[in-house]
């Protein structure tokens, strides 16, 4: 006889459930908003725990997303944890500028005008990935996403193992690695301050010579807001591309016949890309502060208050996607929220989106199969924030 597990709200943060979300989800979607200790007490020197509700229902999601009025990004917290994330912790007006100012670096035709050094980074790390087994996270899914964002911002792609360590540390939750943590932090808030100096002595055609050379209403961007772009361009950067790119693969060597469909009919590569986007979701969950009076599934919720929003929760939300557990093609994945929604759509949707498709055309083009290595795979579960792999072993067999 089997038992069905109990949840309360406070397994939405136990480290337990951060591998496998999914049935903490189903269980406390219909009890949705649900108000459970976001951040315990001593966590950062916190004398007393930080509650939130968490809004797990597709519908209040989206609503919430689409409303930055009432659900804002400005934090009263922001910076306790690490530097001000720049844009993800801003509203308008203020957000807007910042937005200006990055917006025509991931365009569409920015990005497509990229596309073909990503695939020569894409087919160089094939090159050096020998027959057999491999562990996809350190040969592929780490190194690609990284070398295209340091690019983008014009520091060196062969320091991605340090880049992802840094990365992982800004995003750790893990109380008992708190002193570790404050020391990649450190080295990466002094890297970037390092990386300014320069381009202010000698611009380069490069992101972080764009901040430094940038004027808001006359005025240059102060250190601080140069280095919390440069923070958030990094992170979200590789991290988000990272994850998807882990999902993705792992999903496809438990499906083998979607495999060779794939590998006769490219036309559904993108389909993949995105159903994997919604049924692994790499951003899991974000956070708002409540500004005014609002209701939300009957729940009233006051200013000040802290929300949770469950990206992962939403994209599985069954009133939205029927059979949502199973991984489908035909759907309708227009209003997906794993990039976001309204004013917050993900910045760099365009180049993740891109180094998905590049790299899952570049594998099929190379390996008739995917199968599982004899190492099992080992999900990250440092953050609640994102979903992925922190091991990835598949053994791949040329075509």
């Amino acid at each position: 006889m089997t038992t069905t597990p109990t949840f309360t709200p406070d397994h939405l943060v136990a480290r337990a459930n951060f591998a496998d979300p999914y049935p903490v989800y189903r269980a406390l979607r219909d009890q949705s908003p649900v108000h459970y200790v976001s951040i315990p007490a001593g966590a950062s020197g916190l004398a007393a725990p930080v509650r939130a509700w968490g809004l797990l229902k597709y519908d209040d999601v989206y609503g919430a997303l689409r409303d930055h009025e009432t659900f804002s990004s400005e934090s009263p917290m922001a910076g306790q944890f690490g530097p001000r994330m720049v844009l993800l912790q801003d509203d308008p007006p203020r957000h807007t500028r910042f937005r200006r100012l990055v917006n025509k670096v991931f365009t569409l035709k920015r990005v497509e005008a990229l596309e073909p050094w990503i695939t020569s980074i894409a087919q160089a790390l094939l090159d050096e990935i020998s027959d057999g087994t491999t562990d996809m996270v350190e040969s592929y899914t780490v190194p690609l996403p990284v070398k295209v964002i340091a690019r983008l911002l014009g520091i060196p792609g062969e320091d991605y193992a340090t880049f992802k360590r840094w990365s992982d540390a800004f995003l750790s939750t893990v109380s008992a690695e708190r002193d570790e943590r404050l020391q990649n932090i450190q080295a990466m808030v002094a890297y970037f301050g390092q990386m300014a100096a320069a381009r202010r002595a000698h611009g380069a055609d490069d992101l972080i010579t764009a901040l430094v050379e940038a004027e808001i209403e006359g005025e240059s961007l102060q250190d601080w807001e140069i280095l919390g772009f440069c923070i958030l361009l990094l992170i979200a950067g590789n991290e988000t591309t990272t994850n998807l790119l882990g999902n993705l693969f792992n999903i496809l060597v438990e499906q083998p016949e979607l495999w060779q469909q794939l590998r006769e009919n490219r036309g559904l590569v993108e389909p993949v890309i995105e159903e994997t986007l919604r049924y692994e979701s790499p951003v899991q969950r974000l956070f708002r502060t409540v500004t005014r009076d609002v209701e939300v599934s009957g729940v009233k919720i006051a200013p000040g208050e802290r929300i949770t929003i469950f990206y992962g929760a939403a994209n599985r939300d069954p009133s939205a996607f029927p059979e949502p557990e199973e991984f489908r093609l035909d759907r309708d994945l227009r209003n997906h929220v794993a990039f976001g929604m309204g004013i917050h759509y993900c910045l760099g949707a365009p180049l993740a989106r891109a180094e998905a498709r590049i790299s899952l055309n570049a594998f099929l083009d190379r390996f008739s199969t995917l199968k599982r290595g004899e190492s099992p795979a080992v999900r990250q579960t440092d953050s609640p924030i994102v979903l992925g792999f922190s091991q990835l072993p598949l053994l791949l067999k040329p075509s």
